[in-house]
């Protein structure tokens, strides 16, 4: 009886923590209005400012909802919408791809919003905003990467330093129809591919941690950093000293606001 006990009190407790932790996730933006609906089976998000800018910007946050949103926060305050699409599982493939080609049409349209976006990826988030940004640099004002990944091999793949994920591995070879051999050779990412936004002088910010062991630094911005450069193109880079994957952003988000608002679009 008293085990019975124990385990319903646990459930309780469990279902208390994931229900105010869906509330904290939904009053991040508690100030602003924001709308939430269903796109082509994805969910969907967007948060309005209070007074939008003349320009109209908007941030695009690739992935994690509402985690670490000092940046978002602010650009609120300066008039951005901020928008979201799910396009977890993809890790970035032309299927997510076609999504988000879709769903750029449809926010544009429907909320008349600035030709241009300003891209947010962090971790995962990276694999999508390069491979979209790559096919549409006429679509993007600018990119803030967050401890991106930029090489499925580093992460999920665990093919060097970097702990991997087993499971992630192969939902992302699977994804992309490749195995471990062919994924040796693939090229559709964004070590690769961001060397079209490079030719496209789009600004770029990465922000990483060079204590980073999910993502390692080395791995993925730095092997971008090497291409991109060599492409011609010009990456802000801000290390932060003895900091792994989390956390994320900063805690004052000024560096990045700023980069931001200097690079939107007017």
């Amino acid at each position: 009886m008293q085990k019975s006990i124990h385990i319903i009190g646990l459930f309780i407790a469990i279902l208390f923590f994931v229900i105010n932790d869906a509330r904290a996730q939904n009053n991040t933006f508690g100030a602003y209005t924001m709308e939430e609906f269903d796109f082509q089976g994805r969910a969907a998000k967007i948060v309005f400012p209070e007074k939008a800018n003349e320009a109209r910007n908007w941030i695009w946050r690739a992935r994690f909802w509402g985690h670490e949103p000092q940046a978002d926060q602010a650009l609120l305050d300066k008039g951005y919408h901020v928008v979201y699409v799910d396009v977890a599982g993809l890790f970035g493939n032309p299927e997510a791809v076609t999504i988000w080609n879709n769903f750029y049409d449809f926010v544009r349209e429907k909320y008349d919003l600035n030709p241009k976006t300003v891209l947010e990826g962090m971790s995962r988030g990276g694999l999508i905003i390069y491979n979209w940004a790559a096919q549409n640099t006429d679509k993007v004002s600018c990119i803030y990467a967050d401890a991106p990944v930029c090489d499925i091999k580093s992460w999920p793949g665990g093919l060097y330093k970097g702990k991997g994920s087993r499971v992630d591995w192969e939902s992302c070879l699977k994804a992309y129809d490749l195995d471990e051999k062919s994924v040796k050779r693939f090229r559709g990412i964004p070590i690769y591919t961001s060397r079209k936004v490079a030719k496209a002088n789009i600004p770029v910010m990465h922000i990483c941690g060079d204590a980073d062991d999910v993502v390692p630094l080395e791995e993925n911005t730095k092997k971008l950093e090497k291409q991109f450069k060599k492409t011609g193109g010009e990456m802000e880079l801000i290390v932060k000293k003895g900091i792994g994957h989390h956390p994320h952003s900063l805690k004052d988000p000024k560096p990045i606001v700023d980069f931001i608002v200097k690079n939107s679009a007017d």
